[in-house]
């Protein structure tokens, strides 16, 4: 007998993250696999994907509308309440067995609540991490209404077994993002980027850094950082690539600062880009001098890659990281000197602390022999 799996998918680089997985389950007669994308996926500002979707063969894909706009922390409440709402009925539809969730978004909260509700059995991936920004109490909240836990590591693994999880139900199988990253075709040609966006035309025979600054959540002034982050780049006068801040609280605040800033500064050498492909994502990180902002990449992929990166602010703080990262506050004098000695220093020793072989396959087994209990129990 197969299980039926609901897998959620909120952002285009969050599938391209998990796909291999999605295509293992969805090829595999062991599981009858929905999809159902929502958040940033479905808005087209942020890389809309339903043809991706097609493109790569997966046939149920259920679409939720569930992102309300307004970039504060209003906007995220309201979401995560609409996303319980709208996955309560999803799950209603199409009775799924086991429900398969990713990370620390608000959206993945509001799934997981709704799962807990209506008795499904849910698996996640990557808990036990520890970051800054109200990303950590989400992620250990759908912690604990998970059953299967699939964590990258053997700390985190530690810190799920501290909440009272069981360990049968807790596997270190590695990052998703870097079996991805080793699984993502090499391209050469990197002119797709001065297609996209606005701003500056990068000319890829010479350096060029790469900037995701993303909102801090919990009572930080992101309007002011990210204008700080502005000038240090500026002032460095090197090429750099700006991808636009994702959609949680205070995005609205950092677009209006950069549309300032590019108002004011009809020459800067950055070009501005909301989204794109996750393989193209990946193929300009692995030729990046450094990449510069508060990106989980920077603290993940990055450390495989032995990528230097400037890691700003509280919110990748705690997370377990390689030598190739440098903390450094607001300062603009400190982004800028930063962001010189990773330049001067280069790339780093490649690092495993995230990497396993087979990442999914082995999520895959897993899945396809849990029974674990829908009635959790604390297990001193």
């Amino acid at each position: 007998m197969h299980k039926k799996v609901s897998a959620l998918v909120t952002s285009r680089a969050q599938y391209g993250r998990i796909k291999l997985l999605l295509e293992i389950l969805n090829n595999d007669p062991a599981f009858d696999l929905q999809i159902i994308t929502a958040g940033s996926a479905m808005l087209h500002n942020y890389g809309n994907i339903l043809d991706e979707f097609t493109r790569d063969g997966f046939e149920r894909v259920d679409q939720l509308y569930i992102s309300v706009e307004g970039g504060d922390n209003i906007a995220m409440a309201k979401t995560t309440g609409m996303a319980i709402t709208e996955c309560t009925t999803a799950f209603q539809q199409f009775d799924p067995d086991l429900i398969l969730i990713n990370g620390d978004r608000f959206e993945v909260l509001g799934a997981a609540i709704a799962a807990a509700y209506t008795n499904r059995i849910i698996a996640h991936m990557e808990g036990g991490d520890v970051s800054g920004t109200i990303d950590e109490s989400v992620r250990h909240a759908v912690t604990k209404l998970s059953h299967i836990h699939f964590v990258s590591n053997e700390i985190s693994r530690q810190r799920i077994l501290k909440m009272g999880e069981d360990p049968s139900h807790t596997h270190v199988v590695g990052s998703v993002d870097i079996e991805f990253l080793n699984h993502a075709p090499d391209i050469t040609d990197l002119s797709f980027v001065n297609e996209v966006g606005v701003g500056h035309e990068i000319d890829f025979s010479s350096p060029f850094t790469m900037v995701m600054q993303h909102p801090v959540t919990t009572g930080e002034d992101n309007e002011t950082h990210i204008g700080s982050i502005l000038n240090a780049v500026e002032e460095l006068d090197i090429q750099t690539i700006w991808f636009w801040p994702n959609i949680d609280a205070g995005t609205g605040a950092m677009s209006q600062a950069i549309r300032r800033f590019r108002e004011r500064n009809h020459d800067p050498r950055i070009r501005f880009i909301v989204n794109l492909l996750s393989q193209q994502f990946i193929n300009l990180l692995r030729r990046t001098s450094c990449l510069v902002g508060n990106s989980s990449a920077g603290i993940k992929e990055c450390s495989y890659l032995g990528i230097p990166v400037v890691n700003i602010g509280s919110r990748q703080q705690g997370r377990l990281r390689a030598d190739n990262v440098l903390d450094t506050d607001y300062d603009i004098e400190s982004i800028k000197q930063g962001i010189e000695s990773q330049l001067n220093h280069g790339v780093y020793p490649l690092s495993s602390i995230y990497y396993r072989e087979n990442t999914s396959q082995t999520m895959a087994d897993i899945l396809r022999r849990a029974t674990p209990s829908v009635q959790k129990r604390f297990l001193d």
